[in-house]
């Protein structure tokens, strides 16, 4: 059965002003038709940021006990249908079952906990000469505009609407074009929980429905989680007098010592990077062995990802599903020929999986005997490819990890307590994870990285900073008489 999508604008659900639609198929088969939704462009974005600049006063005056009520509320939502929405998810993205299930259940958590923050936004009082009084205090900073992604349509959505909502803004929420479903789930939750119609607006479309929204000047704030390329444009349309919010991509090492358990260090790298079939700005496409252990642990993760069942994540069993769209597929196998011809041995996989002819699969890929200035090892090719480095020690290890554009996460594999904090004083990345993957993040600490993964102004997730992006501050000073 498939979707009739819609946007929702000034409070009502309607198509794209054009009239244009856009499909979107089941990538493990694309036979399959999801549903068809509106393909938005320039008009769409105004009409919606003319209707959530009128409501912006209403919205910004609710009490933060009622802001936090509606994302409880939101969230009950989603756990009541938390079995479709697993169900739509796996159809839509692509994600195993257990991938679907770990988001649709982590997404209302977030919900409660962005609720909590509507009512810790505090000021601070400064000492002050003899009556006066100075303080701050923090007030909705206006529109929000929330770009996101693909690989995670509900989970990181929902790390920007909600402490974007928290804080009083209204927001301009433009999903990717290849999940517009999931986008459109999370705002009927948001609505089922009592969200005032004229708070939010969905605009669903391509990338020159996300251009508009960056390029309106009366969104104050705008958040993104993608590519760095189409990051950086919207840094250039925003310019200096609005905010920004950008994550971005990631080339992720794993560095592995000698000293490793190398059974534990293969399992952890599987994980990190042929989770999501590789689509995962944090998910590890890079490894950095020592010499006296490199052939022994690519032996281990070679069997490894030999073991793994590629195919349509609603049947069990399934250990890794398709790539999310066919751009993704051509793009994965265009890097698997540049590996090649760049002179990297292929030593396992490169080539679509037998799992279906109506789907994106691809075997589970790894490359040995790469050098440094291989494109393997400088791209994000966001699907399941992992590179293989040598190290002749722990220094070279260190200087070969930090050794891309990128700055995101990184990891290490040791015993020695030592070698671990020498690595996370060393790292250039805004994540480092010690015997652990590069993957997963706790819901209640800061995320972002370093270079071009981020900004680095604002960080997401969580932190003590986190509202500080969606309020802005004002000084007062008081003084009783003139």
């Amino acid at each position: 059965m498939s979707v009739t999508g819609l946007n929702f604008v000034d409070g009502a659900w309607v198509p794209a002003a054009s009239g244009a639609v856009f499909e979107r198929r089941n990538p493990a088969d694309d036979s399959d038709l999801v549903g068809t939704f509106p393909d938005s462009d320039a008009i769409d974005v105004r009409n919606a940021v003319d209707a959530l600049d009128k409501a912006a006063p209403e919205w910004a005056a609710t009490p933060p006990e009622r802001r936090a009520a509606i994302l409880e509320a939101a969230a009950d939502h989603l756990e009541a249908r938390a079995a479709d929405l697993v169900e739509e998810l796996i159809r839509e993205e692509g994600k195993t079952r257990a991938e679907a299930t770990m988001e649709v259940s982590r997404t209302p958590l977030n919900l409660r906990f962005y609720a909590g923050e509507a009512l810790r936004s505090t000021g601070a009082t400064y000492p002050a000469p003899g009556s006066t009084l100075v303080y701050t205090v923090r007030e909705p900073i206006g529109i929000v505009g929330a770009v996101t992604p693909w690989n995670f349509p509900l989970n990181i959505p929902s790390r920007k609407l909600g402490p974007a909502l928290a804080a009083g803004n209204t927001v301009l929420f433009k999903p990717s074009e290849i999940t517009p479903l999931m986008g459109q789930r999370l705002v009927e939750a948001l609505l089922a929980g009592g969200l005032p119609a004229g708070a939010i607006a969905l605009v669903q479309g391509d990338g020159k429905a996300g251009a508009a929204v960056a390029g309106d000047e009366r969104v104050a704030a705008v958040t993104f989680t993608g590519s760095t390329e189409v990051g950086r444009r919207i840094h250039a349309a925003v310019g200096p007098d609005r905010r920004v919010q950008l994550e971005m991509g990631g080339k992720n090492p794993v560095v592995v010592l000698a000293d490793a358990d190398l059974d534990a260090a293969a399992a952890l790298i599987i994980k990190g990077a042929f989770g999501l079939s590789g689509q995962a700005c944090t998910g590890t496409s890079r490894v950095v062995a020592v010499d006296e252990i490199h052939d022994a642990l690519l032996e281990k993760v070679v069997a490894r990802a030999e073991q793994l069942t590629v195919g349509n994540g609603a049947e069990a069993g399934i250990s890794m599903g398709p790539l999310a769209s066919r751009g993704q597929l051509d793009k994965f196998l265009a890097y698997v020929a540049i590996g090649v011809d760049e002179g990297a041995r292929l030593v396992c996989g490169g080539t679509r999986s037998e799992a279906s002819t109506k789907g994106f699969f691809v075997r589970p890929t790894i490359f040995a005997d790469t050098t440094p200035g291989m494109r393997l090892l400088t791209d994000e090719i966001f699907g399941p490819l992992l590179a293989f480095q040598r190290a002749g020690s722990f220094d070279e290890a260190l200087r070969l990890a930090n050794d891309t554009a990128f700055g995101l996460s990184a990891a290490i594999v040791t015993k020695n307590l030592a070698d671990a904090q020498r690595f996370v004083a060393g790292s250039r990345t805004g994540l480092v994870k010690v015997n652990q993957p590069t993957t997963g993040m706790a819901m209640n600490a800061p995320f972002g990285g370093y270079k071009q993964s981020s900004t680095q102004t604002f960080k997401e997730q969580a932190g003590p900073t986190l509202m500080q992006f969606y309020q802005s501050e004002k000084t007062v000073y008081l003084s009783p008489d003139a």
